[in-house]
């Protein structure tokens, strides 16, 4: 049975895997171990949705985005985008498909070239692909990506370092929308910034999504931000995906120890609340990922772990509607 172009997830990814070699030697370099960055997960986002992805410093986020954008080839797994398996197209077949997603990067210091002005930096993916090649017109297109992204269109004419946080990551966020893509990564594209201008960016993006019927993968390790602008998320522990649920449920039904310990670490506002709160971090330290634990890579630091989360590496479950679960001593 055929699966219509409606019913698709504009973006599957199977079994993808991210080993980075470590080599030793100078000349004759050999190697000597990897890094287990991202060790098979799969997940599915649909269109006009938006997925977010969180998790620890170091738990293979950010790699996993840059994997699905094909700026890293992966070791292993499918990443189907739009029924097409993306991992493994040349650098030319890959022209096409840049037009189709984009990144919104977390430093909006760094991301953009300080030597170019606003207007050439948002009119350059234009520019290279070819999409409108009168200077004009291309103008006209610039002017109107600002004011989409709540700038003045007189910002085309100065410098990034004479604009403030915030609006330098409105720059970029113009700048990813200059191709009319389908799907965006926002890589800790708020983490940066200051918390009003947090909001204000996160409201940004939300509207974008509800006009252009964008598809975002947010990745980020503020829980607050994530529960505001995702319709689904994702737990990352050491390369892996350990939970995946609806937001509001996986925020209110946590089912897995480390994401229990991830929601149980945020603070709440109110002082006697949060002074009667028990909080009980996992043991430990995270281990390093050039030599993950065997079986569940959580079960050094998890508190209802048995022998046997030592020796089998846990699926992920159904144990509610669309809740997703890789433990196996949960029920």
């Amino acid at each position: 049975m055929t699966v219509s172009t409606a019913d698709r997830p504009l973006l599957e990814v199977r079994g993808l895997a991210m080993h980075f070699p470590i080599s030793e030697g100078i000349v004759l370099s050999r190697k000597v171990g990897e890094v287990k960055a991202v060790d098979g997960i799969d997940f599915a986002i649909g269109r006009g949705e938006t997925l977010g992805l969180v998790g620890e410093s170091g738990c293979g986020k950010t790699t996993t985005g840059r994997c699905i954008l094909r700026l890293e080839r992966p070791t292993a797994g499918q990443i189907l985008f739009d029924g097409q398996d993306v991992s493994g197209l040349s650098s030319r077949e890959l022209v096409g498909l840049r037009r189709r997603m984009q990144v919104i990067f977390q430093d909006p210091y760094s991301s953009l070239n300080p030597r170019m002005k606003v207007g050439d930096i948002v009119a350059e993916p234009i520019k290279v692909h070819g999409v409108e090649r009168n200077p004009a017109r291309r103008r006209t297109r610039v002017d109107e990506l600002l004011s989409m992204c709540g700038l003045d269109p007189k910002f085309a004419d100065r410098y990034p370092h004479e604009m403030s946080g915030g609006q330098r990551q409105r720059v970029g966020i113009a700048r990813a929308l200059a191709l009319e893509p389908e799907f965006i990564v926002c890589d800790e594209a708020v983490s940066a910034l200051d918390v009003s201008i947090q909001a204000q960016v996160v409201n940004l993006l939300e509207d974008l999504r509800e006009r252009l019927g964008l598809t975002y993968l947010f990745i980020a390790h503020d829980l607050s931000v994530v529960r505001h602008l995702c319709q689904r998320v994702a737990v990352m522990y050491l390369g892996r995906i350990v939970e995946m649920a609806a937001s509001d449920e996986l925020f209110d039904h946590p089912l897995h120890p480390y994401t229990q310990a991830l929601l149980s670490a945020v603070p709440i506002p109110d002082p006697r609340v949060e002074a009667g709160r028990a909080f009980r971090p996992p043991r430990g330290e995270v281990p390093s990922p050039i030599n993950p634990p065997t079986g569940c890579v959580f079960h050094p630091r998890c508190p209802v772990a048995v022998e046997a989360c030592k020796q089998t590496r846990p699926k992920l479950r159904e144990l509610r509607p669309g809740h997703w679960v890789a433990c196996d001593e949960v029920h």
